[in-house]
């Protein structure tokens, strides 16, 4: 099956198929806290080492932010362009901040080495207008037509480089309450899903398959 994609005022392209679900420290079920961690040494030179951050918690879930049911009937089978509809979305946040600054941003660089993929690192968002797709259905079925993403959610520390002389000083933890949270995502993909092929746990395909009532 063929299919051309238009999206209107989309917040990312489409990517590859989204891979199985991996979840990273502490933070799981019911937002549970993580330690913070400290920087690897209590003294530190502020005309070298101004900041040092870590992520301390990272989890990933797949979420199916549009979706639309089809059923193709022998004999309907050819082009069809459908608009699918938002179900969800994921927004990237800093402390509860949508607005993602130079100076904050870089703590995604940290992120996406942290679950091994690359994630959105400016303000950014899933919601589109709409999601046009032409699909190109060969076969009769039920169809399931998704856009989606990972979306991973975490918690991280900072702390700062506090000058006690010319070039020594002391780490100071920066963040309100000793522990910051964050919420970002990987570029979003477009595909299509049916019930008669199964799909690995914690993937989108299998987030799809299930919005789709497989």
């Amino acid at each position: 099956m063929n299919r051309t994609v238009s999206l209107r005022r989309a917040a990312a392209p489409a990517a590859l198929v989204l891979t199985a679900v991996t979840v990273f420290g502490a933070l799981g079920a019911g937002s549970a806290s993580a330690t913070p961690s400290r920087p690897p040494t209590a003294s530190c030179n502020p005309n070298l080492d101004s900041v040092w951050t870590d992520v301390t918690a990272a989890q990933v879930d797949p979420v199916v932010t549009d979706f639309l049911a089809v059923n193709i009937a022998d004999g309907t089978t050819g082009q069809r362009t459908e608009t699918l509809t938002q179900v969800d979305s994921v927004t990237t946040q800093v402390n509860a901040s949508t607005e993602i600054t130079a100076s904050t941003g870089f703590l995604f660089v940290k992120v996406s080495a942290k679950v091994g993929f690359s994630v959105q690192n400016t303000t950014s968002t899933t919601r589109t207008n709409a999601i046009t797709s032409t699909w190109n259905f060969n076969k009769a079925g039920h169809y399931g037509l998704y856009r989606g993403t990972r979306r991973v959610q975490g918690e991280w520390v900072k702390y700062i480089c506090a000058q006690t002389g010319p070039s020594t000083g002391i780490w100071i933890n920066a963040l309100n309450g000793g522990i910051g949270t964050f919420t970002t995502f990987e570029v979003p993909e477009v595909g299509t899903i049916t019930c008669t092929a199964p799909e690995t746990a914690g993937t989108l395909r299998r987030a799809a398959q299930q919005r789709l009532g497989c």
